[in-house]
């Protein structure tokens, strides 16, 4: 718009010093003056919105981030004793809210295979506690301790929780001294992938 009146006024003074200055020299002066201005702010208008539109439809297709703490499934599922007990507390939190479950737990998960230095320092079978919100996971890393932190993308949620199958196996302790009682085999299943439980019906 600033550029616009500028131009309006060196036509002005163009036109004066001439001598030449009369209505009709105005006029069409200004009306080029007009045309001009039209013209360019349409096109800005036009580049403005096809580039919001691109950025959109970028933002759209980008793929989903996931966060993961991953260790051996011995130490996650039978061993760390507080894990069970975060686990069905974020559980029932997310039913008092209504809100969508945004954590799963992989076992033999197949993005692994994206980690060779994480791999190479894992026992196996492994099992990674995944999920969309990163801060939980950055908590739940701090939590557990002894466990990987890393992160991926994928397309899609069966992508992010795809896995390899396995038989867990483990051995009971001859002598259960802690003042709570053991982990039940199996208490991990609610919180496996949707196909996981689906196979298990």
């Amino acid at each position: 718009m600033v550029s616009f009146y500028m131009m309006v006024i060196v036509v002005l003074y163009s036109s004066s010093s001439t001598g030449s200055f009369s209505s009709i020299t105005l006029s069409h002066n200004l009306l080029s003056c007009l045309n001009h201005f039209t013209s360019t702010t349409s096109v800005k208008t036009a580049v403005a919105a096809t580039d919001s539109s691109d950025t959109a439809e970028k933002e759209t297709e980008s793929n989903k981030k996931y966060h993961f703490v991953v260790a051996n499934a011995k130490f996650m599922l039978d061993e760390e004793e507080h894990f069970q007990e975060q686990l069905f507390e974020r559980a029932r939190l997310f039913k008092e809210r209504n809100l969508e479950q945004d954590f799963w737990l992989v076992i033999e998960p197949k993005f692994l295979d994206k980690f060779p230095n994480i791999t190479k320092r894992l026992k196996r079978p492994a099992v990674a506690l995944v999920s969309t919100n990163g801060t939980w996971i950055k908590f739940m890393k701090l939590r557990l301790d002894r466990v990987l932190l890393e992160s991926f993308e994928a397309e899609s949620l069966e992508e992010a929780l795809a896995f390899n199958p396995v038989n867990l196996e483990f051995e009971k302790p001859d002598k259960w001294v802690a003042p709570y009682p053991k982990y039940e085999y199996g208490w991990w299943e609610p919180f496996l992938p949707p196909t996981t439980q689906k196979q298990q019906v």
